[in-house]
């Protein structure tokens, strides 16, 4: 490593560059160095260079919290932990898809977040690639949407993610899952209302979920022309409802969702897969009555 004063005769755009863009371990005595030095903008790197550091500690804390129930878990005995969720409950069409992740022992991913709050598509492909790299195993599962229409949208749920659960390589000795419990599972297993924010496992999950749902819909966007679903991914936004009432119900649109049944006429009467819990009433989920 170059000695502190070879260092401080670099120009502050190089500095800047190495330590702040590139995020090169700082020496010690920089910071110090900077704060004193003359030259202009040297001051401001030292503070955004401090502020790196708080922001990094802060993001450690939060990836250490967001593994409070896997390390309680690990505490147990438990080794093998999964993290299971689902993505395209409440999309017009398309299935429904579950992801199922089982992370290394404290394992942390800057960036790690319930899939809904990342809202960069760039950002959710490359975690969605460094989670399928780093996992012990990892799957996803599908309802289609003939399923999801035969026996409605909660239940279509529930076995995209039994699917998920299933195919992964190996088996889990216990199981996080966001909101609800998985019908017909002999690992135990615990139900998180907002899972997908709280367990690093389930995030891991609603990323992979998320993810491969789109890659599907982009699929059906290269099928079907007009429609938007690379866009809108086949959730009812003004434009999706506008191009179905325009062009018509597909053959991937959710015949059990009221505003595809509007367009068809159609009034389905949808059947049960799994039996009602006392966790799981036997109902359709909100967002099949809405749409």
């Amino acid at each position: 490593m170059p000695s502190l004063e070879t260092i401080l005769a670099w120009s502050i755009p190089e500095l800047r560059e190495r330590y702040l863009e590139r995020r090169r371990p700082v020496p010690k005595g920089l910071l110090e160095a900077l704060e004193v030095d003359t030259r202009l903008g040297a001051h401001q790197l030292a503070k955004q260079i401090r502020g790196r550091y708080r922001s990094n500690r802060a993001e450690g804390q939060r990836l250490h919290t967001l593994l409070r129930f896997e390390i309680e878990l690990w505490s147990q005995g438990f080794s093998l932990v999964a993290g299971v969720d689902e993505a395209g409950m409440a999309p017009l069409a398309g299935p429904v898809v579950a992801g199922a992740v089982i992370l290394p022992k404290n394992y942390k991913l800057r960036g790690l977040n319930d899939s809904k709050k990342i809202l960069d598509h760039e950002t959710r492909e490359a975690l969605a690639a460094q989670i399928k790299q780093d996992a012990i195993c990892w799957s996803f599962g599908f309802a289609e949407v003939e399923e999801i229409d035969r026996i409605n949208i909660y239940h279509a749920g529930l076995l995209a993610m039994q699917r998920a659960l299933q195919g992964l390589s190996c088996l889990p000795d216990f199981v996080l899952v966001d909101a609800r419990k998985i019908p017909h599972c002999s690992t135990p297993q615990r139900g998180l209302i907002r899972g997908d924010a709280l367990s690093a496992s389930i995030a891991a999950a609603s990323i992979i979920a998320k993810t491969t749902r789109d890659a599907h819909m982009l699929e059906m966007d290269a099928l079907y022309a007009g429609y938007g679903f690379a866009s809108h991914k086949g959730y009812p936004t003004p434009e999706h409802c506008r191009a179905l009432k325009e062009l018509g119900a597909l053959p991937i649109h959710r015949r059990s969702f009221g505003r595809v049944r509007e367009v068809l006429g159609l009034d389905p009467v949808q059947a049960e897969l799994f039996e009602a819990t006392p966790e799981e009433p036997a109902v359709e989920s909100a967002a099949a009555q809405a749409y």
